[in-house]
């Protein structure tokens, strides 16, 4: 395993331990290698997202309540 240094302990249903074990046979990877790039992609989306976040911050606001009738208003509900 390439600089995969700390342990955890993970349990997994069983079928998704199953998958994981033909995932990885398939694969000539490792179980802990899979859920490591699995973790690294969901945290990348994170960041991703909280930049977005930041990105927009100054942009207008609009009620639920005046979206509803922009949509309504214009045909789109």
């Amino acid at each position: 395993m390439p600089n995969l240094s700390k342990r955890a302990t993970v349990y997994f249903d069983p079928v998704i331990h199953r998958i994981l074990k033909v995932k990885a046979a398939e694969t000539s990877t490792s179980i802990s290698e899979i859920i490591d790039k699995a973790i690294r992609l969901e945290l990348m989306e994170d960041a991703e997202d909280l930049q977005t976040f930041k990105d927009r911050v100054t942009e207008p606001t609009i009620s639920y309540e005046k979206l509803i009738a922009d949509l309504k208003k214009n045909g789109k509900i």
